[in-house]
């Protein structure tokens, strides 16, 4: 049950975007009530900034790891911290069996419906630690520069889109959490008219800087958190500027 990979293809046959659904793991309800139970442990660890919980995509704390550049940074580097024991937390939280294994799922799925475009972000990300060999890499099966842990613990984000990302790349949403997928936590892309069924566990990849996207709220007394793996268009202008900025 929703383990099979579903495409959203245009009216020319081409993948637009993907219900990747879930490994076909025996473990995986397991793995991702784990992985739920350490995102609430990791909230009351940390101590979040205004920019983090004050931002346009909802009402929740949301907090960025990775490597990302934009948004005033002269040069590609890995998203600051408020503080040497947040990136603890963090660290510690990423490095978790079941986090490393989404990220190498949601990688697989890439691949396998956008070859292209996948080849195009590894190349990037590779030229990005040559050029600079201390940058941290959380997961070592992604070729995705960044990610986001929606920490809610009730995440329902408002209509938007994600501008700072590559315009035609793609990002993988996860969701997590205790709630009822059949009355809340569904997934609307609006550009396309679709409201998508989106339980806890399982991965959608999305252009998300060019499709409006939201979530339905859960229930009350419910929980939703949600993991965003995705790369910033600044990295590939880096890269393609010859490793300088766009007015270098």
């Amino acid at each position: 049950r929703f383990r099979t990979s579903r495409p959203i293809l245009d009216k020319h046959g081409r993948v637009v975007a993907v219900l990747a659904g879930r490994p076909r793991s025996s473990d995986w309800d397991a793995l991702v009530k784990g992985g739920a139970e350490e995102i609430a442990r990791a909230r009351e660890e940390l101590t979040f900034t205004r920019k983090q919980t004050e931002h346009s995509r909802g009402d929740f704390p949301a907090v960025t790891v990775g490597v990302a550049h934009g948004g005033g940074r002269r040069e590609p580097g890995n998203v600051r911290q408020s503080n040497p024991a947040a990136l603890a937390v963090l660290t510690t939280l990423l490095a978790m069996h079941f986090f490393q294994s989404l990220a190498g799922f949601a990688n697989c799925i890439f691949k396998a419906y956008s070859f292209r475009t996948y080849q195009y972000y590894s190349k990037c990300l590779d030229e990005i630690y040559s050029w600079k060999p201390d940058l941290r890499c959380h997961f070592e099966r992604s070729v995705f520069g960044t990610c986001t842990v929606n920490f809610g613990p009730r995440t329902a984000s408002r209509p938007h889109r994600d501008g700072a990302n590559l315009a035609f790349g793609w990002c993988a949403i996860t969701a997590l959490g205790n709630f009822d997928p059949n009355k809340g936590g569904h997934l609307i892309l609006w550009d396309l008219g679709l409201v998508i069924r989106f339980p806890p566990g399982s991965t959608i990849l999305i252009p998300s800087a060019l499709i409006k996207h939201s979530n339905i709220p859960i229930q009350n007394g419910e929980t939703r958190y949600s993991f965003v793996q995705y790369s910033a268009a600044g990295l590939f202008r880096w890269v393609y500027n010859g490793f300088k900025t766009d007015a270098e």
